[in-house]
């Protein structure tokens, strides 16, 4: 047996932790959820939407494909936003 998203199929309850998706930037991670109050919170928001996710995907998602789509899009877009924070401060630090 392949693996699922050979096949089309989702992944259910994968974890999108922000540290495990970017190991390269771990140090840079830990230093702005330390020094910096706005992407401490961001963080904390995109994980606690990613475990409501996770939840929902679990327990059968209780919920209609629109609004766990935009669960999953407003994800996506914080992760996004919390990724140039991170570059950002990656490129800043390295100079």
């Amino acid at each position: 047996m392949g693996n699922p998203t050979e096949k089309g199929m989702p992944m259910l309850n994968e974890s999108h932790a922000f540290i495990l998706d970017f190991p390269e930037l771990t140090s840079d991670i830990v230093q702005l959820n330390h020094d910096d109050p706005t992407f401490k919170a961001e963080l904390q928001q995109y994980h606690q939407l990613d475990y409501d996710i996770r939840q929902l995907e679990i327990s059968g998602s209780p919920i209609d494909d629109d609004n766990m789509n935009d669960l999953k899009l407003k994800r996506v877009e914080l992760k996004d936003m919390l990724y140039k924070q991170l570059t950002k401060h990656h490129e800043q630090a390295s100079n």
